[in-house]
């Protein structure tokens, strides 16, 4: 079991995300379940609410769920970067900026979700490739150091606060 990672491992605004995960137990099988429950949460969702936004300037149903499958491959972009022995620092990414750039209007939410699911699934073979040893390597992503380990809970987190906003609004 891969054990948590201590604050020192990730910028302090990740924090939520990462206590999040912990809850969750172990971190693989987490991020495997939640592969499958945020697909079945997003394709029972009536494909009319897919542009529903909670909100004036809020993303829609469908621009969140996009956000998410982009966040999840720059989260595991960073990790592959850094398991690869990668000193490059990354940047930081503007997900306003990318989600406005992201046209989701002729997309279903049937078919981001199918995309979400297949991404993690392509993931999680890259996850458990992680060897334990290189579970504490680490680098700069969005000017701030963080380890591999840290990735992993911050993916995890992510989707589970997106999810809970999902499910409150």
């Amino acid at each position: 079991m891969i054990t948590q990672p201590q604050p020192s491992e990730y910028a302090p605004f990740y924090a939520g995300y990462v206590n999040a995960a912990i809850a969750g137990g172990d971190i693989i099988q987490t991020l495997i379940r939640l592969k499958y429950s945020t697909y079945k949460l997003f394709t029972s969702v009536d494909e009319q609410k897919g542009n529903y936004a909670y909100a004036p300037g809020k993303w829609t149903i469908k621009q969140l769920l996009n956000h998410m499958v982009d966040a999840e491959r720059i989260f595991a972009f960073r990790l592959l970067c850094f398991m690869r022995g990668d000193s490059t620092a990354l940047p930081g990414f503007d997900e306003n900026a990318y989600v406005e750039q992201s046209d989701v209007s002729n997309r279903t939410l049937q078919s981001i979700a199918a995309e979400f699911k297949a991404v993690r699934e392509a993931n999680i073979y890259l996850f458990e490739s992680v060897k334990d040893d290189q579970l504490a390597f680490t680098g700069v992503a969005n000017g701030q150091p963080v380890s591999i380990r840290a990735l992993l809970y911050i993916m995890a987190g992510h989707e589970m606060h997106h999810i809970n906003i999902i499910k409150q609004r």
